[in-house]
């Protein structure tokens, strides 16, 4: 190994390494490529495309990073990916780009894990502390918030939105947003209440966890509608963030519905 790259990889003419960079065996580094200060590649990864690399993050053998979209309407557009620092992406990960249908760009934040496996789909947007377990599917399209964590094989549809603080159980299919600080299970997801260990880890407090638990059980009531309920819920908690920001996710909405929980009959 010479400066911290193995003699049996290739790194591009144009790629650009930042100061500390290691590279083992069998990379390939493209051209357009650039990896940021005292990045790891332990062996067989691949960094294709348009792609950035923040600082620190470590990619584990056979990661796809920045290869073309798997959209068949991509035809081959100036796209790009944008990793962010002190990631950790294990083993078979892939990541794609973004397509012109979707702002041309895909976005990982910093301090995120994506276990064995696990992909991001095209012009994905996906925050901080973010962690991926082994094979979680990502379709295109989707954001998802900080603090968020997805379980093992969970797969989540095209145009999603998972909120901050969400947690999506394992071997979950998700076709519906996930409220932050919102707990789905099952095939197909159902809202099964609050990620309250989640809650718990971050520091939040007894007093903002009781508030939450009451404002949620307005919000998912049987009466009225779900856009009274947010009405509601705000004059309530009129000075609580961690409320309103759930309110404000769907009030804003996307391309799907809030999920929610089972009707009481179905859960029998």
């Amino acid at each position: 190994m010479r400066d911290g790259i193995h003699e049996s990889s290739v790194i591009e003419d144009g790629a650009r390494l930042g100061e500390g960079v290691r590279i083992g065996p069998f990379c390939h580094v493209g051209p357009e490529v650039t990896l940021g200060d005292g990045c790891e590649l332990i062996s067989h990864v691949v960094v294709a495309g348009r792609t950035t690399v923040g600082a620190r993050t470590k990619i584990y053998p056979f990661a796809s990073i920045g290869h073309p979209p798997q959209d068949l309407k991509y035809r081959g557009e100036p796209s790009t990916l944008t990793v962010g620092a002190d990631c950790l992406i294990r083993e078979g990960v892939t990541m794609n780009p973004g397509t012109a249908g979707g702002g041309l760009e895909t976005v990982v934040g910093n301090h995120c894990a994506f276990l064995a496996n696990s992909h991001v789909g095209h012009d994905c947007r996906v925050g901080d502390h973010v962690i991926f377990s082994n094979n979680v599917m990502l379709a295109g399209h989707c954001t998802v918030g900080n603090y968020a964590i997805l379980g093992g094989g969970a797969a989540v549809i095209q145009f999603a939105r998972v909120g901050d603080h969400a947690f999506v159980g394992g071997l979950s299919g998700l076709e519906n947003d996930c409220i932050p600080y919102g707990m789905v299970l099952g095939n197909r997801a159902y809202l099964s209440g609050l990620n309250i260990i989640g809650l718990q880890r971050r520091g939040f407090s007894r007093e903002d966890i009781h508030a939450l638990r009451r404002a949620y059980r307005l919000l998912f009531a049987q009466e009225g509608t779900l856009m009274e309920r947010v009405e509601d819920v705000a004059a309530e908690f009129d000075t609580h963030p961690a409320i309103h920001e759930i309110l404000s996710f769907i009030r804003e909405g996307g391309k799907r519905s809030i999920c929610t929980p089972r009707p009481v009959a179905a859960a029998i």
